[in-house]
């Protein structure tokens, strides 16, 4: 457990929000705090040829702009690495950077794949594939926790809802963790572009063997469903499947990471779970609010518009919104900065909130429930070993490396159903 140096609010002036080893080297809590105070609205000026964008950090603004679809979009980009450099070119083809009756379509289709029928299929696979995961973890005497354990619990339930081949899932692993994130500092801009095109590509073969098919997985169901009459095209077909794989990879892994670490630090939140004092659904809230894997999510201004009555912002103008401020907003959470398992309510923003509210929340919750789950019942306790490593990254936050020991326990409790 490492603390990272403190960043302080006089130096806000100097630091650049969408430098990724800013996030990934420094805590950036005291400068949130003040943003919050005193600048809610915060206009960081262009640094060299990267334009200047709005920091949006306080909860109730967060919101504002996220439920706002008449006055921003996401078709300039959903995050400040797009939005800073002109645009995302998945616009108007993946749901997540399409707005209006193509994202109402889109959605509708997508949503089909997150059936309770499917969820609840997963959901049993889950809590024996986490169980496995923690005993093999526990057998070894020391594993890296966010790559044996973390790494492989995501990957399992989103590989089931796209059915992709087991021999396959290795490799995308492979892949996911550098399409927006790099494990050091000086990683070449081009490791995460080919990153994407090799899971575009993969996709798009993929697509292409389940046309005609009547299977029910996600590949299956974009390939073989119609928007007005006419089929997805093949960019839909690719950026859809590139979008909830690393969606729905990124969020609970670095969760359940955070999750542990949390636990570590916060000793009596790992009693109270393990004598069942915390209820696991709202601790489950607790981790995703204290983690919070998406630093940020952005937006562009379509016309001159005031929020919240207190902050004008230009038509064309870039938005970030720091969930990672939002989570700790004062005004929503009664002593934010305390990791409290049996917080609530917990409103928290690691998912979006609006129409763009993350699809693929309740698999992202099923995946840090049975991880907490599989260590209150199957671990007495755990260490850690050697220093945590972060990803390096102005769009997520969490952890490329977290040494521990997992001490197994000899009388397991039974699985929650």
């Amino acid at each position: 457990m490492t603390a990272l140096p403190v960043i302080p609010p006089n130096e806000l002036e100097n630091i650049d929000l969408a430098d990724s080893s800013l996030h990934a080297e420094n805590d950036l809590s005291e400068v949130w705090r003040h943003l919050r105070q005193e600048r809610p609205f915060y206009w960081q000026h262009p640094r060299g040829s990267q334009p200047g964008f709005w920091a949006v950090t306080r909860h109730a603004d967060a919101t504002a702009v996220y439920k706002d679809r008449q006055n921003f979009t996401a078709e300039k980009g959903n995050v400040l690495p797009m939005l800073v450099t002109g645009g995302d070119s998945a616009a108007r083809t993946m749901l997540a950077v399409t707005d209006g009756v193509r994202h109402t379509q889109m959605r509708s289709i997508l949503t089909k794949a997150f059936s309770p029928r499917m969820l609840t299929k997963i959901k049993d696979t889950l809590t024996r594939t986490v169980d496995q995961l923690l005993a093999d973890a526990a057998d070894a005497g020391a594993c890296d926790f966010a790559t044996d354990v973390s790494g492989n619990v995501p990957l399992a339930a989103i590989c089931d809802l796209l059915a992709i081949p087991e021999a396959d899932r290795k490799y995308l692993l492979s892949l996911t963790g550098h399409v927006l994130s790099s494990d050091y500092a000086d990683a070449p801009p081009e490791e995460g572009a080919v990153a994407k095109n090799e899971i575009l590509l993969y996709f798009a073969d993929l697509a292409e063997t389940r046309r005609g098919s009547s299977e029910t997985d996600v590949v299956s169901l974009l390939a073989n469903s119609t928007i007005d009459g006419k089929p997805l095209n093949a960019a839909e077909l690719m950026s859809n499947c590139y979008g909830l794989i690393i969606g729905g990879d990124e969020t609970g892994r670095h969760a359940i990471t955070g999750g542990l670490l949390a636990l570590m630090e916060h000793r009596d939140q790992w009693q109270a779970l393990k004598r069942g004092e915390a209820d696991l659904k709202t601790a489950t809230e607790e981790v995703l609010r204290w983690t919070v894997p998406p630093l940020h999510g952005g937006r562009q201004a379509t016309a001159d518009v005031v929020v919240n009555g207190e902050q004008l912002i230009r038509a064309g103008d870039n938005v970030s919104v720091w969930f990672a401020s939002a989570n700790r907003d004062e005004r929503v959470f009664a002593a934010p900065d305390r990791f409290d398992l049996n917080r609530t309510p917990n409103k928290h923003l690691t998912f979006a909130t609006g129409s763009h509210y993350c699809l693929g929340h309740f698999l992202a919750r099923m995946e840090v429930e049975a991880v907490l789950d599989g260590l209150r019942r199957t671990v007495s306790d755990f260490e850690q070993t050697a220093p945590e490593k972060w990803i390096y990254s102005s769009v997520l936050k969490g952890m490329s490396s977290l040494p521990v020991i997992l001490k197994p326990d000899g009388s397991p409790a039974p699985a929650t159903v």
